[in-house]
């Protein structure tokens, strides 16, 4: 008698094929969840935050194109992290319930560790391209107030 359960796989990844009947339909999908963690992740929200300002900054200090790129690609790559911490959370919540397993909190350890690393991959991008202008437009400026003693 054979087993069932080798061929459920197969029969949910062609189901899985027909759930998304198009192009629009997918970015529809995929800006529901972007929309989900925007709502209910504070840590999307503060990197969305940090990020418009980093990118802001560098319109503002007239970077150039590769550095706004390198810029947007790091602030991409740490929202991307976050997804998929809160993907990765939920599908561990989903499967442990509400019942505490060391390999739970490993897998949302490293996750979470994931997210910390490419963070601060970002602030050492962002600072190594946005301080030497920044601090280049601001000096003067500070030089010309005096402040009383």
């Amino acid at each position: 008698m054979q087993s069932h359960v080798a061929d459920e796989p197969a029969a949910n990844r062609t189901l899985s094929w027909r759930v998304a009947s198009n192009l629009f339909v997918s970015f529809r999908y995929a800006w529901t969840g972007i929309s989900y963690a925007a709502r209910t992740q504070r840590n999307f929200r503060i990197h969305i935050a940090v990020g418009t300002l980093a990118i802001s900054l560098s319109w503002w200090l007239r970077l150039s194109r590769v550095e706004v790129a390198i810029i947007g690609l790091t602030v991409g790559a740490v929202l991307t992290m976050e997804l998929l911490n809160t993907a990765l959370e939920s599908v561990v919540d989903l499967t442990v319930r509400q019942t505490y397993h060391e390999l739970a909190k490993i897998a949302k350890d490293c996750a979470a560790g994931a997210v910390l690393i490419s963070a601060c991959a970002a602030v050492l991008v962002a600072g190594s391209l946005l301080l030497p202008p920044l601090l280049a437009r601001l000096l003067p400026l500070l030089s010309v107030v005096r402040l009383p003693v």
